[in-house]
């Protein structure tokens, strides 16, 4: 889930002179001394270079002195940040020995002093025992497979071990082991497979996890160390190294140059596995699902072998300048090494990721005769190609643009009303979400954002075109974060629509997007990116969204509970406070609509069989979660499967008969084109429809 809220659009004049401090104090690369030289034999041996040590005491710096909570990196830091750096690496306990732990405990008190001096040996150290233990794990699993099996003793299988302590010894961890390795058989066993051929299945499934980890090098492990820093600071400060950085901001921009399709990694193979329409590979028409990408060659360069590569390596050579030329040597699936290549010829275009952006569909409710059209708008991230942009691209990609479109064509097709779906939308970027807002209000602040400094800011929207003006529902849920808030908080705050669904995320912090070259000119592109929390976004009324997040005027039951998904469940979350509130008029005060829509609504749900379902999944989930252990016994995990699926199959024909389907039989499937039935999207336009009987609102022709 990308949960950021970026602000590098408008970085603030205080940061443009804190960098020009920097820049004039950070151009000579300082190496310090390492601490622990020692080889772990069965790792890879990863070693941090000096530029990563460089890197390290220059994000210390930044987080320490210009993040928004200003904290110290001292003894009491360090010891958090090493505590967050070994959960990161063995969550569940299934791999470190206490005597690794016992081990490590030397670095803990050092941990800060090593940051600050860019002395990354003893994370790398601990990172390559970390990768020691793993790869013992996988070959002992391996050998497990030999084991006759007794599937007829009552054992369990423990496989949550994050609140165990660490296994005392390796004794101890081989009988955890030898407990996941019968657990694996016995799920393929009741698959009904031959025990060669579970033994063949598992045998590759572990050959290549450790072929996997045999390519795991030092950025990777930079990686981790650098998100267990930052997150420890706050949640939504991190590190990017230079390809996480790349797949942000194509994310954030929703477009990407290259040839316009999806890549996995499969048996050593690069694979297609989606081509995207209208794209080089498109054009093609020589490219189909699963071809097997064996060379990569940059116009009439000669061909670079990728078989074997690392996915994210082999995207890097694939990827490239819109106008450039790649060509690929292509096997089918069918296909072995031993058939000649096809030779696929591309150039290179920009992609638009249009299956990622914001969509429109029309739904309609029929109640006393009447049929009431509704047009609902999904919006899965607040994006912008700002690069696109800045180059004056008249068609740069962005959400408000997007919606903006697809408001014009709704008008065009007379809907009565509209829903913006804002459900596990996490966030992007704050202008984005200031302009989206603006497409519903005249003019008027969206949003008040602290600095470091303690100022405030009020961003508005200026711009006196009201796109829609008509009767407006916005739909969240506990996923919908950041930029999310922003617009379902100003929507509620001006009384301009009704929010429905479950109460928020509750991140209301602001990050800046900064190239570590702008920080020190001397990383070069291999730098990657921070995005720093600079400050503290609040809603016009004042009220932070943090921790809170915003409360919808109708809330549904939350499936997923606040203390383990939302900002109120990360221990280095910024608190909730308040301001004052901003200068604002409210469009309409709902507080009456809003009491009589809710009356109506839970009149609907005494009697609601959806809504009992609703309330059935949320009891399933809650006994789901509590679940730490399954039976090896062939017999009682069968029955367990058996119950289980029986319970779900009754459960989903009672839904399918209350919405007028007919039943399922057993063993046979939803059809093809069966729309996925969506009770809080039903419920939200029955509640519009409420909303539209008895205001009598007149709609945007």
């Amino acid at each position: 889930m990308n949960t950021s809220l970026t602000g590098f659009e408008k970085i603030k004049y205080m940061l443009r002179r804190i960098f020009s401090g920097i820049l004039i104090a950070a151009t000579v690369a300082c190496t310090a001394t390492p601490r622990i030289i020692k080889d772990v034999p069965g790792s890879n041996n990863l070693k941090p270079d000096e530029q990563q040590a460089l890197i390290t005491k220059e994000i210390a710096e930044l987080v320490t002195s210009f993040n928004y909570k200003k904290l110290n990196l001292n003894d009491s830091l360090g010891g958090v940040i090493y505590d967050n750096y070994l959960k990161s690496l063995d969550p569940n306990r299934n791999y470190f020995l206490a005597a690794d732990i016992a081990e490590f405990a030397q670095f803990r008190s050092t941990f800060d002093d090593d940051l600050k001096a860019g002395d990354l040996t003893a994370p790398f150290y601990m990172f390559n025992v970390y990768q020691k233990r793993y790869n013992e794990r996988m070959t002992f699993s391996i050998k497990n497979l030999n084991n006759n099996f007794d599937f007829t003793k009552k054992e369990d299988y423990l496989f949550s071990r994050e609140k165990l302590p660490w296994f005392k010894d390796l004794a101890e961890s081989d009988a955890s082991w030898t407990k996941k390795v019968k657990y694996d058989y016995l799920n393929l066993k009741l698959t009904q497979k031959a025990d060669t051929a579970i033994k063949s299945s598992l045998k590759k499934r572990y050959e290549n996890l450790i072929t996997q980890s045999s390519k795991i090098n030092n950025q990777d492990a930079f990686q981790v160390i650098m998100t267990a820093f930052t997150e420890s600071i706050d949640p939504h400060t991190s590190y990017f190294n230079p390809a996480n950085a790349a797949n942000f901001n194509i994310d954030m921009s929703r477009s990407l140059e290259g040839i316009g399709a999806t890549l996995s990694s499969e048996n050593e193979f690069v694979t297609i596995k989606s081509i995207v329409t209208g794209g080089p590979a498109d054009k093609s028409k020589q490219l189909k699902i699963d071809d097997k990408i064996i060379g990569v060659a940059q116009g009439n360069d000669e061909f670079v072998d990728v078989i074997g590569w690392r996915l994210d390596n082999a995207i890097s050579l694939i990827r490239g300048k819109k106008g450039t030329i790649v060509r690929l040597k292509i096997l089918s699936k069918e296909q072995d090494m031993s058939a000649k290549p096809k030779i696929v010829e591309m150039v290179r275009e920009k992609i638009i990721l249009e299956d990622q952006s914001a969509k429109k569909s029309i739904k309609t409710v029929t109640r006393d005769g009447k049929t009431y059209k509704y047009g609902i708008i999904e919006i899965p991230a607040f994006y912008a190609d700002w690069k696109a942009m800045q180059a004056g691209d008249p068609n740069y990609k962005s959400t408000t643009r997007d919606v903006k479109l697809l408001l014009d064509s709704l008008k065009q097709q007379n809907v009565d009303a509209v829903v913006i779906d804002l459900r596990t939308n996490g966030g992007g970027s704050l202008v984005e979400a200031i302009d989206l807002t603006g497409l519903f209000i005249s003019t008027g602040p969206v949003v008040q954002v602290r600095d470091l400094r303690n100022r405030v800011e009020v961003d508005s929207d200026d711009d006196p075109t009201v796109v829609w003006n008509g009767p407006l529902a916005v739909m969240v849920d506990r996923f919908s974060a950041s930029a999310s808030e922003i617009f379902a908080g100003a929507i509620q705050d001006y009384g301009r629509g009704i929010v429905i669904g479950n109460t928020t995320y509750g991140k209301g912090t602001v990050q800046s997007a900064i190239d570590m070259r702008r920080v020190n000119p001397n990383l070069g592109e291999k730098g990657g990116q921070i995005n720093l929390t600079t400050g503290k976004f609040y809603r016009i009324s004042g009220s932070s969204t943090q921790h809170k997040g915003v409360t919808p005027d109708i809330e549904f039951p939350a499936i997923f509970p606040a203390d383990k998904y939302g900002e109120s469940s990360e221990p280095a979350a910024l608190p909730w406070d308040e301001i004052k509130s901003s200068n604002y008029t409210k469009i309409k005060d709902l507080s009456k609509d809003i009491s009589s829509l809710k009356a109506m609504h839970q009149q609907r749900m005494k009697t609601s069989q959806e809504f009992k379902f609703l309330l059935e999944d949320i009891e399933e989930f809650k006994r789901r979660d509590k679940e730490n252990s399954v039976p090896l016994n062939e017999e009682a995990l069968k029955k367990q499967r058996e119950d289980l699926e029986q319970k779900s199959f009754a459960q989903e024909n009672a839904r399918r008969v209350s919405r007028g389907l007919p039943a399922l039989k057993k063993g046979e499937s939803k059809p093809a084109k069966e729309e996925a039935f969506d009770f809080m999207q039903q419920e939200a336009l029955q509640i519009l429809t409420d909303f539209i009987g008895f205001n009598k609102v007149a709609k945007v022709k």
